[in-house]
């Protein structure tokens, strides 16, 4: 049984985060009010919200909190949880409940069928790509998934079946919380994706990082399903002694690609752990997505969850989530992609993937360093590999949101390491204009372009696409 109440109506102070308005989502299908505030709002988080109907207010303001409210989620943000912030304060003078969004979502699914994906990378697209596989296999699963999938209706949906998908994130839940979010949940089945070193504000070793993801693989019984990336050291060896379905884009003792023909549409045949061959296809890029395509179908084939034609109809048809190498441009000759590029791991998937489905272009990236990862002095090192086979980059200004955390680097200190690595490398301003400008001087009629960023990248994803669609595609109809 779930452990919360039945809310009628619940407020989220700090909507516009990426898991905060998945789980209003996740609520409104199952007929809860939901409405809620942000300061810092921006597509395609303000675009989900508005095309799904949910209420939202730029800005805090007490008095625009609804008069009824049974439960409130409360953002990591730490401007959310100031108590001079006038709707935190109100929400407490009214001794409203409070949650963190993972501890309510945890207590929300407590007993069902929860299923976790955790990892470094990959997670989000696993998460999509398991919802979406089960509801082709005629299912009605929940699924909770951070980012904006491009092939289910909504990031958050509480579904009629006992199972739930769940994206799990190793980040902390906030500054008085320091435990990682997906140890509030209550797994029955676990995918492992990844396991590299991340998020070195919080995890400053590798040790550090690991240590949350072996209590995870702990907690889940030992009688139950346990999926993993067998290409990732970490994983085989806090999983040592369990039993492990294993699965890799490479050949492994376990569910594996071959046969990998790469193209507009990429084939390959999917091996599973008794030899069957199930040919399969999918417009995604990359090498990493094949990989997430095999972990998706070893825990539904594990599972009984889906059949073989079933799999082949929905990976071909699953398009992958919002800023994970969607293709921005429609007309453009010039082709615009946009990567999540929160991490190394993450970026070197996205410049990987795009140089390896147009080996013959130019490849052009602009590049937002948003984390604290990116802006830490710790990761600098990073930059001496991570724009490997780029020809160019468009570097923006770090923010300064949290500069005073952590060793934060400045654009000056990263463009000079960028150079040293031998990258051709131009700074840029943070606004749009700007931004813009610099693109379209570097780029040529043989370029690809990927903008990379976890966040904003000054709404250059907004401006950017539009711009090379009226200016290639009008070069490329002339040249008929």
């Amino acid at each position: 049984m779930r452990r919360t109440p039945s809310p009628r109506n619940i407020y989220f102070l700090g909507i516009a985060g990426a898991g905060m308005s998945a789980l209003a989502s996740l609520l409104k299908s199952e007929g809860v009010e939901v409405s809620g505030s942000d300061e810092d709002a921006f597509p395609p988080v303000t675009t989900y919200l508005e095309t799904h109907g949910i209420e939202y207010r730029v800005g805090f303001d007490a008095t625009q909190i609804p008069p009824e409210v049974d439960a409130a989620v409360v953002g990591s943000s730490a401007k959310l949880g100031l108590d001079h912030n006038p709707e935190l304060a109100e929400l407490k003078r009214r001794g409203t409940p409070l949650y963190s969004f993972a501890a309510y979502l945890g207590e929300h699914t407590a007993g069902r069928d929860v299923a976790v994906v955790a990892g470094s990378f990959g997670k989000s697209t696993v998460t999509a790509l398991l919802a979406h596989l089960a509801r082709e296999g005629g299912g009605d699963p929940g699924w909770f998934v951070g980012a904006a999938p491009l092939d289910l209706p909504s990031s958050g949906h509480a579904g009629a079946d006992p199972t739930i998908y769940i994206e799990g994130d190793e980040y902390i839940v906030g500054g008085a919380d320091r435990r990682s979010k997906f140890l509030l949940y209550e797994p029955r089945t676990l995918l492992l994706t990844s396991l590299v070193h991340d998020h070195m504000n919080v995890f400053p070793t590798m040790a550090d990082y690991e240590a949350p993801f072996s209590e995870l693989i702990g907690r889940l019984p030992a009688d139950r399903l346990l999926v993993a990336a067998h290409g990732f050291e970490p994983i085989r060896r806090l999983t040592s002694g369990r039993n492990v379905v294993w699965y890799g884009a490479d050949a492994c003792p376990g569910y594996h690609a071959a046969n990998i023909a790469v193209g507009e549409v990429t084939r390959f045949d999917l091996i599973t752990p008794s030899g069957q061959s199930i040919p399969l296809e999918t417009p995604m890029l990359g090498r990493h997505n094949i990989e997430n395509i095999v972990g998706a179908a070893a825990l539904l084939l594990e599972t009984s969850a889906i059949d073989t034609a079933a799999l082949a109809r929905g990976v071909s048809g699953f398009r992958g989530l919002e800023r994970r190498l969607d293709r921005k441009t429609q007309t453009s000759s010039v082709p615009v992609y946009e990567g999540f590029g929160s991490s190394y791991e993450k970026a070197r998937s996205a410049i990987e993937a795009v140089r390896l489905h147009f080996p013959h272009r130019s490849l052009v990236v602009v590049f937002e360093p948003h984390t604290f990862s990116w802006r830490n002095r710790d990761a600098l090192a990073w930059y001496d590999t991570v724009f490997d086979g780029v020809d160019r980059v468009v570097l923006l200004p770090p923010p300064v949101h949290g500069a005073g955390s952590h060793d934060q680097l400045n654009q000056t200190a990263i463009l000079d390491r960028i150079r040293a690595a031998g990258i051709k490398v131009e700074p840029a301003p943070a606004d749009s204009a700007g931004i813009l400008a610099k693109a379209e001087a570097v780029v040529e009629a043989d370029s690809v372009v990927l903008l990379l960023s976890s966040g904003p990248l000054a709404g250059l994803p907004q401006v950017l696409p539009a711009r090379f669609d009226a200016r290639f595609g009008a070069v490329e109809a002339a040249s008929r």
